[in-house]
């Protein structure tokens, strides 16, 4: 009987273990397919993976090109495609090796080595012809492709500008919801998450990978023959590409300069005058990729509002000429400070307001400020505003459903006052004229400050991208020159300025840049930090004088001031600049 029992527990047990592993089983074959434990793993996917070789040729999402359709981010050209099971085939590799100029014996080597389907040359594949793809591929050998591939170029450039995409489920399911329930985007797509890959991302997203695949055995050999089978997105228009404004050898030859000069942290601004599109821009500190945040790197400096320093006294020297203050014929004591205290190591005597403003003499634009503003307390800001140094000057418009679409979603917008009621106070009016105090304004804006007196006040807004390209070429969308806000400057007043600008070069403190191939106009600035005697030194610029092209903003932040780079680096450029339109 005691047997019998037993029998019956082990039985009973027995059973209840079976029908367990059972009911494991269809947990894992029927129920829990496409989100198996609290990983939520798709074990139909980690299944076909696992028996399954193949090489991604082009992972869908957009890329970016400079205005002559050069890439930036990544090319998009034919590569010689090869997979491992050729090396237990006998194949007219002799023939490939013709065709593609690789010589056979290096082709060879690489299949025998191949684990996995690869592109000859690695991250950087070779560049085939259309005529060589077509050659290949007519000879229709299995294991053998000439196919478009996505190639991440060797020299990703203007960085900042560009921005980062990166994995983010929580940010995915935030923007893009409703694509994530119906499966168009997955909680692996990477999104963009600063800069132009941020603003644009949804005309970035990919609707799918373009791929070369085949099934294999345990053992990694052809499970189903040699068949290849190549899966891509249906729609013929995607992935986009966004046309930026950009220069790439212009931007190359700023980001060289700005790094073979050691610059640490500031950067570089440059716009064609006629339209304020960017041409060149860098930002310094370089980002670190694998940890964008960890340090300063991760900012664009370029956007950011900045102390200006002397810069600033261009808007001041606006608010005197268009208001008519009292300055023909007047002289200022430019041996005083900008309190009107005896100074004695930058004595620069009696000056007229053109020589102050050449000599940048503190004293004469912290007297004239005062002067101006127990007429109107906000002249400094409405000027600033009119040259559009406080308002946002990245494009912004609207984009088919996108209201109030931004190209620099980062920016920032400078100011003038920090306080209401300093416009009251003389000594912060006497700081404020000459770009202290709570002044701030980005470089970008300093940039657009000098386009728009060069081209005789017209204010517009910076573009950095010109069109989103469908896959063919043809235009999605075109973003359209658009002007900024608000009041501008009159003809005459930037006429003045301009003139002012001229003297600084001329006769003043950028005397320097005046043997250069390209007569400039300009303005220097020594903005004091407040930290450890470092200094923020700008120089703001527009050539040539005779018909404007450029302009340029160059600053190297916190900084000493016996060691910034700025001028060496406006320089450089500017020759650069010079050597690239002539020999064009």
């Amino acid at each position: 009987m005691k047997i019998k029992r037993r029998a019956i527990s082990i039985i009973t047990i027995i059973m209840i273990i079976f029908m367990g592993l059972i009911g494991r089983l269809a947990q894992i074959q029927l129920i829990q397919t496409e989100s198996f434990s609290k990983h939520h793993v798709n074990l139909i996917e980690a299944s076909i993976k696992q028996r399954t070789q193949s090489i991604v040729l082009d992972d869908g999402r957009g890329r970016f090109t400079d205005r002559n359709g050069e890439a930036i981010t990544n090319d998009y050209y034919p590569s010689l495609v090869l997979f491992p099971f050729l090396k237990d085939m006998d194949w007219p590799s002799a023939k490939i090796a013709k065709i593609s100029g690789i010589p056979e014996q290096y082709l060879l080597a690489e299949v025998n080595q191949a684990k996995a389907p690869f592109a000859y040359g690695g991250k950087h594949p070779i560049k085939l012809t259309e005529e060589q793809q077509k050659q290949i591929n007519d000879l229709k050998i299995p294991g053998v492709f000439a196919l478009y591939q996505q190639v991440y170029t060797n020299q990703i450039v203007a960085r900042h500008l560009i921005g980062l995409v990166r994995q983010n489920k929580e940010l995915i399911e935030k923007r893009y919801k409703e694509k994530l329930e119906i499966g168009l985007v997955s909680a692996d797509t990477e999104i963009g998450i600063t800069g132009l890959e941020r603003a644009f991302d949804e005309f970035l997203l990919p609707e799918g990978e373009s791929k070369l695949l085949y099934h294999v055995d345990q053992l990694g050999g052809p499970l189903f023959g040699l068949e290849v089978k190549y899966t891509a997105p249906a729609n013929p228009y995607y992935p986009t590409s966004i046309k930026t404004t950009l220069n790439k050898p212009l931007q190359v030859i700023a980001e060289q300069a700005i790094d073979n000069m050691g610059m640490k942290k500031g950067g570089l601004v440059l716009l064609d005058v006629e339209t304020s599109d960017v041409l060149a821009i860098v930002s310094r500190p370089q980002m670190n990729e694998e940890n964008p945040f960890a340090d300063a790197g991760g900012v664009n400096e370029m956007i950011q509002p900045q102390i200006p320093g002397s810069v600033f006294k261009i808007v001041t020297a606006a608010a005197v000429l268009e208001n008519d203050a009292k300055i023909r014929g007047r002289r200022f004591n430019c041996n005083l400070n900008l309190y009107g205290e005896v100074r004695t190591d930058r004595e620069l005597g009696s000056l007229n307001f053109e020589e102050s403003f050449a000599q940048s003499c503190n004293y004469t634009f912290a007297k004239l400020a005062e002067e101006i503003t127990v007429q109107n307390p906000t002249y400094m800001e409405d000027y600033a505003e009119k040259l559009g140094l406080i308002s946002r000057v990245g494009w912004h418009g609207d984009v088919f459903h996108f209201n109030h679409f931004m190209q620099f979603p980062e920016e920032r917008v400078g100011r003038v006052w920090g306080d209401e009621k300093d416009k009251n106070v003389k000594k912060a009016i006497n700081q404020t004229a000459i770009g202290q105090k709570e002044v701030r304004v980005s470089p970008l804006a300093v940039a657009n400050m000098m386009a728009t007196i060069a081209r005789g006040g017209q204010k517009k807004q910076v573009r950095a991208v010109s069109e989103v390209q469908y896959k063919n070429g043809t235009t999605l969308f075109a973003f359209p020159k658009q002007t900024l806000q608000g009041e501008g400057l009159s003809s005459y007043t930037s006429e003045q300025l301009q003139n002012l600008l001229k003297s600084v070069v001329q006769s003043g403190t950028g005397e320097r840049f005046k043997t250069l191939p390209y007569t400039v106009a300009g303005k220097s600035g020594t903005a004091e930090t407040g930290r450890n005697g470092l200094v923020n030194k700008w120089f703001a610029a527009y050539f040539p004088v005779e018909q404007p092209k450029y302009a340029l903003v160059v600053v190297d932040l916190d900084v000493k001031e016996s060691e910034a780079k700025t001028n060496d680096i406006v320089e450089i450029v500017i020759k650069k600049l010079y050597e690239w339109d002539t020999k064009k």
